[in-house]
C-alpha cells in the first residue's frame, strides 16, 4: 500500500490499485470499508478509485464462476475492460479534481503508511494476512472448503416446521438472486443483533481502554464466524450440521488473530485498530441498510422484462440499460453471474450482458450513499457518471466483437 500515494509513480500506484482486489471475493458494499480507509491513510484519489472500481469486479471468484457460467470470451473481456478502464477513471477523478487531491495529501502527510519510504513490522503484514485468510476462506467456494466431513443430526421436529414457514415469509428465487431465509440464516442475524448491541457498549470508547462488553462483543464476532461455517439444514427429525473445512480453517485462523492481537501488538495498538473498525462500522451500516431497502423495493417494482425487452441488441441504449439494472437491482458478489445467465438464456445481447455484469459490482444505490459519505457529492457524481459511460462503453466494445 505505501505506492498508493499521490506521489507514488503513475506506473506502479495504478496497476497495484487494480490488483488489490484479485483476491478479494468482495461486492460494491464490501469494498467500501478498505476503500474508505485507504483514503483516510493517504492513498491519492485516483489510486483509491481504481480499487474501488476494479476490485469488485476482478475477484478471482467472479471470473472464474463467469467463465464457466457464461463463457471465458465474458469473463477474459471483464478482466481487460475492468482494469483499462478502471485505471482510466482513477486518472481522469485524479485530474479532475487534482486540486482537491493535493490537499487531501497535504492533510494525511503525517501517516507514514503511503510513504515511498516507509516500512511495515513483519508482524502487522502477518496479522493482515491472517485477517485476509478469514476473509479467504469464508467466501472461497472450493470442495476443500465447503465439503462436510462429518455430519450428526440436532433433534428438534421443530425445525422442518419453522423452515417451511420461512419459505412462506420469503420464498427463495434463485432465478431472481433471492435465496430465502433458513433456520441457519435466522441464527445468524440474531447473533449480528447481538454484536450490534454489546460492540455499541464495548467499542464506542475502546481507544479509552477495555471493558467487560469489550470482550463479549469480540468474542460474539468471532462465534458468529464459527458458527456461519458449520453447514446447517433444517431436515424431517432436526438440524443437519455439517463439520466443513471451513468451520477447521476459520477456527484456526480466528485463534491465531486473537493469539497476536494479545501477544504480539501493545494494548493501545489494538485499541486504535478496534476504534478504526468500530468508525467505520458506524458509518457504512445504516448507508448499507438503507440502500439495501431502497434497491429492494426497486427491484420489486421495475419490471425486468422492460429491461429484456430493450437489451437484445447491442446499441447504446440496450447497453446503458444494462448498466442500469446492475445499479437498481443490486445483487451479492457472485450472485449477478446466474442473473446474467437467465438474461442471457432470454435473449440478452452480449455487450449489454457485459456492462451489467461490469456495472453491478461497481455501482449500487448503498454504495453510492457511502461513497459519497467517504469523499463528498461532487466526487461521487463524476464518479458514478464515469462508471456508467465507461460500462456503457464496454459493452458497446465487446458487442462488436461477438456480432
Amino acid at each position: 500500500t505505501r505506492y498508493l500515494g499521490r506521489d507514488a509513480p503513475k506506473w506502479i500506484s495504478y496497476p497495484a490499485s487494480a490488483a488489490g482486489g484479485f483476491v478479494l471475493a468482495v461486492c460494491s458494499c464490501t469494498i467500501m470499508p478498505l476503500f474508505a480507509s485507504i483514503y483516510k491513510k493517504g492513498a491519492g484519489l485516483g489510486p483509491a478509485i481504481t480499487f474501488l472500481f476494479v476490485g469488485p469486479a476482478v475477484n478471482v471468484l467472479a471470473i472464474s464462476f463467469t467463465g464457466v457460467q457464461i463463457g471465458m470470451d465474458i469473463a477474459l473481456a471483464r478482466i481487460i475492460l475492468s482494469v483499462v478502464f478502471g485505471i482510466g477513471i482513477g486518472l481522469l477523478m485524479a485530474w479532475f479534481f487534482r486540486q482537491d487531491d493535493e490537499e487531501h495529501n497535504n492533510a494525511t502527510n503525517g501517516s507514514r503508511a503511503f510513504a515511498q519510504g516507509a516500512k511495515v513490522p513483519g508482524r502487522i503484514w502477518l496479522f493482515f494476512v491472517l485477517l485476509l485468510g478469514v476473509l479467504i476462506a469464508g467466501t472461497l467456494q472450493v470442495g476443500l472448503l465447503t465439503n462436510s466431513y462429518a455430519t450428526f443430526t440436532l433433534p428438534g421436529s421443530w425445525a422442518g416446521g419453522f423452515q417451511a414457514w420461512l419459505d412462506g415469509i420469503v420464498p427463495p428465487n434463485p432465478s431472481l438472486g433471492i435465496e430465502g431465509v433458513s433456520v441457519h440464516g435466522v441464527l445468524l442475524i440474531g447473533l449480528l443483533i447481538l454484536i450490534a448491541i454489546t460492540s455499541w457498549l464495548g467499542l464506542n470508547r475502546v481507544d479509552e481502554g477495555f471493558t467487560p462488553w469489550t470482550y463479549v462483543a469480540l468474542g460474539l464476532v468471532a462465534l458468529t464466524l464459527v458458527v456461519a461455517s458449520f453447514r446447517v439444514v433444517a431436515v424431517a427429525g432436526g438440524l443437519s450440521v455439517g463439520i466443513t473445512g471451513k468451520l477447521v480453517a476459520e477456527v484456526v485462523l480466528i485463534t491465531a488473530v486473537w493469539w497476536m492481537a494479545a501477544n504480539r501488538f501493545d494494548a493501545y495498538e489494538v485499541q486504535e485498530w478496534l476504534w478504526e473498525m468500530w468508525r467505520f462500522v458506524k458509518q457504512i451500516i445504516p448507508l448499507l441498510v438503507v440502500g439495501v431497502f431502497v434497491a429492494g423495493m426497486a427491484r420489486a417494482i421495475i419490471p425486468a422484462t422492460w429491461i429484456r425487452a430493450i437489451a437484445g441488441r447491442d446499441t447504446v441504449w440496450a447497453n446503458l440499460a444494462g448498466v442500469l439494472f446492475g445499479v437498481f437491482m443490486y445483487f451479492p458478489t457472485l450472485v449477478e453471474v446466474p442473473i446474467a445467465q437467465t438474461f442471457l438464456s432470454l435473449g440478452m445481447h452480449r455487450g449489454p450482458l457485459l456492462a451489467y455484469l461490469l456495472a453491478d459490482p461497481e455501482l449500487s444505490l448503498q454504495s453510492i450513499l457511502i461513497t459519497n459519505s467517504v469523499i463528498g457529492r461532487k466526487k461521487t457524481a463524476v464518479y458514478v457518471v464515469l462508471v456508467t459511460i465507461f460500462s456503457t462503453l464496454s459493452g458497446l466494445i465487446f458487442g462488436w466483437f461477438v456480432r
